[in-house]
């Protein structure tokens, strides 16, 4: 059975299988479109999968740090011949191609789909275990010093996670395609295969929603801690200020030059217009730890 690899789906080589094998112009355009979503159609003669491996690359925002990337990969299957179309950036699809070549069976296309199926979605894993290292880091993070640069990587990390939820969601569409539509390539002797990677990308969406929930958290307690330290800031100012009443009051009767006050002809007026304030702060302070206050 002829396998063809393609680097570009807009390499003219495709054109020329199109019309050996009869592909569909629609299943052309699909596999042209970069943005085309997780998908399997079923053709008279063959199957058309859309696949989305994920790999991760340096995030550009944030040196140091990674973040995942969807790159396509679609495959025409027929009795008698498979083409796939990668990214040779990704190194996902080539670790799929590479498995199915080296496990697969050239008579069976349908095993080799299901090995390829197996491998993209066994390397989400690691995209998984990359979001929990990620939200571990924040939660850490956001005890010892909530900063906006915090709030800003969890809406980035809940961006992410919506992208990968909508691929595995697809993902598990596509699976469950191949497990109910007779017509499609996966014979009786692979389903078992691909009802296991349905099975793989189910529990995956579970860890997704977990992760979506840990971020909400963490989320929940950067404003709890934003809002405990404005708290802080205002008690202290409001304690601040409350304890200068004593010393604005007093300055500002004997600063209206009114006669008659106390002290005011005396030559330690001063003197006594001074004790008089400390005096009063004093009890001030004092009445506000008895009210536990401070």
């Amino acid at each position: 059975m002829p396998w063809y690899q393609l680097d570009d789906a807009n390499d003219p080589k495709l054109d020329e299988l199109a019309k050996q094998y009869n592909l569909h112009p629609l299943h052309l355009e699909d596999a042209r479109n970069k943005d085309e979503s997780v998908k399997v159609d079923t053709a008279s003669a063959y199957t058309f999968a859309v696949f989305k491996p994920v790999h991760l690359v340096p995030d550009p925002d944030n040196p140091g740090e990674e973040q995942p990337e969807f790159s396509p990969l679609d495959i025409f299957a027929g009795k008698d011949f498979l083409i796939t179309i990668t990214d040779p950036k990704c190194s996902t699809s080539e670790q799929a191609l590479a498995r199915a070549r080296r496990d697969g069976d050239d008579e069976h296309p349908g095993k080799l789909v299901s090995i390829i199926l197996d491998t993209i979605v066994d390397n989400y894993f690691p995209a998984i275990d990359h979001f929990d290292d990620r939200i571990d880091q924040l939660e850490d993070k956001v005890f010892d010093d909530p900063t906006p640069e915090i709030l800003q990587s969890i809406f980035a990390i809940k961006r992410e996670l919506i992208d990968l939820r909508r691929v595995l969601v697809n993902t598990r569409d596509a699976s469950l395609h191949l497990q109910r539509d007779p017509n499609t390539i996966i014979d009786s002797d692979n389903q078992p295969y691909v009802r296991d990677t349905y099975d793989h990308v189910a529990r995956l969406l579970d860890s997704v929603e977990t992760q979506r929930d840990l971020l909400n958290n963490t989320l929940d307690i950067y404003l709890s801690s934003v809002a405990n330290r404005t708290n802080e800031v205002m008690k202290v100012l409001t304690v601040l200020g409350t304890i200068v009443l004593p010393v604005l009051a007093i300055s500002g009767i004997y600063g209206m030059n009114l006669k008659g006050l106390p002290f005011e002809e005396s030559p330690h007026g001063a003197e006594w217009i001074a004790g008089m304030t400390v005096i009063a702060t004093a009890a001030l302070l004092y009445a506000l730890r008895r009210m536990k206050w401070l």
